[in-house]
């Protein structure tokens, strides 16, 4: 799919929206001098994913974009493949429940049975080998400039968002060169990776040209989802896993992490970075408005 492109490199075809309804709430407490305070945090409700007639998981999200979530994690955990046609896609917010359905028959019986803990902040859960399908992922040799980073991180980190409102979540962003694209949000980073993941899947995305960028630690399902996605980068303010790294290499991955201001470290895919831009040209990254504290 040739995708409506961005005019401007602040412009997103999807991005967060901190005043949406359900998303946050008030909550009245004290701060430490024992005054009055009210802080805006960030719902948190299960959703449960059928796959045609089978249960396949209930996960704690932030009930937004439910249907890409849907898709998404079915997507990644190999339940659904580029070849597979979505009939339908329903979703009761009373129930908490979305059902997604496919042309032709599914059972996935035995790897449900077969489930792994990740490392993910809302805990996620991957169905069957962790490593399935990697030795047959061929990323694309695509060039990153180093100036797409550093124009994409001054972007990203100071988009309107829940993070900055409330706190508590994960950001993930697929960006296209020095273009955010879609930026998703959820409690658990595994989570807005399937959201990014389902929408590619439901508009016909092409990942080649790609990069992923999260807020989120650099582990290796992070890893693994990406390659699987077929996206060549992964990028983030935060750090790695040595496992992460790792696999990151062995799929040929570029890995670049603790990226803030004008620095950035590359443990993987180094031979698709073109320093286009010398660093000292970069200017300072700019103060974040803070998250919405406490008023009395």
């Amino acid at each position: 799919m040739q995708l409506p492109l961005p005019t401007e490199p602040s412009d997103y075809l999807i991005a967060p929206d901190p005043a949406a309804p359900r998303l946050t709430r008030t909550v009245l407490g004290t701060d430490q001098t024992g005054a009055a305070v009210s802080l805006s945090v960030v719902e948190e409700r299960p959703l449960t994913i059928f796959l045609n007639a089978q249960e396949i998981v209930t996960a704690m999200t932030i009930g937004d974009y439910p249907e890409y979530l849907a898709v998404g994690f079915l997507r990644n955990q190999g339940m659904l493949h580029d070849g597979d046609r979505v009939t339908g896609i329903d979703y009761d917010a009373d129930l908490e429940v979305v059902v997604v359905r496919t042309a032709s028959r599914t059972t996935y019986e035995e790897k449900v049975k077969k489930k792994t803990r990740t490392s993910g902040c809302a805990v996620g859960t991957v169905f069957g080998d962790m490593m399935e399908g990697l030795d047959k992922v061929r990323l694309p040799q695509t060039e990153l400039r180093t100036s797409w980073l550093y124009a994409l991180a001054a972007r990203i980190n100071t988009t309107p968002s829940l993070y900055l409102e409330a706190g508590a979540i994960h950001g993930t962003v697929l960006c296209q060169q020095n273009r955010p694209l879609v930026y998703m949000e959820d409690v658990g980073r595994h989570n807005a990776v399937d959201k990014i993941a389902g929408w590619m899947f439901q508009n016909q995305v092409g990942a080649d040209d790609k990069i992923l960028y999260t807020t989120g630690r650099l582990t290796s399902e992070m890893v693994i989802k990406t390659a699987l996605m077929g996206i060549p980068v992964l990028a983030s303010r935060s750090g790695f896993t040595a496992w992460g790294v790792e696999i990151a290499r062995q799929v040929g991955l570029t890995c670049i992490g603790r990226m803030r201001g004008k620095r950035f470290v590359c443990l993987s895919g180094e031979d698709r970075l073109v320093r286009d831009i010398d660093p000292d040209q970069v200017p300072d990254e700019a103060r974040k408005s803070g998250r919405k504290g406490a008023t009395s």
